[in-house]
């Protein structure tokens, strides 16, 4: 092996490494729903390259808005799954998108885009 075919391959794995950490160790964002008057949960969610906030905080048993604004127009993040929920909806590039639902149980339920690239975490206490 040459110089070059080590750079290379040093180069591979640590390209490898950045995106491991990328996906799955990355510091998370994470928000608290705000309760409206009317008792529903919100927060705003930012869509761009990610979900900002990507960890979602809400109470059991209260209707929860998750107010979804794709501030981009990348094909990965048109589609909006949650999948315990049922959930699946078009995200309009540079819109807001509302999805309502009502947790029933605690637990950690993930939400994704279409590829599964995109990921964040609805924690529900």
């Amino acid at each position: 092996m040459d110089t070059t075919e080590i750079i290379v391959l040093l180069g591979g794995v640590a390209s490898l490494g950045f995106v491991g950490w990328f996906f799955f160790m990355a510091p998370h964002q994470v928000a608290t729903a705000v309760s409206s008057s009317s008792g529903v949960q919100q927060v705003d969610i930012v869509v761009k390259g990610g979900y900002s906030p990507d960890v979602i905080e809400v109470e059991k048993d209260k209707p929860v808005q998750l107010n979804f604004y794709r501030d981009e127009d990348n094909s990965c993040s048109e589609e909006l799954l949650l999948p315990d929920f049922q959930i699946r909806r078009e995200l309009a590039p540079f819109q807001t998108t509302a999805v309502e639902l009502l947790p029933r149980q605690a637990g950690t339920f993930e939400f994704t885009c279409g590829m599964h690239m995109l990921r964040g975490q609805l924690v529900v206490k």
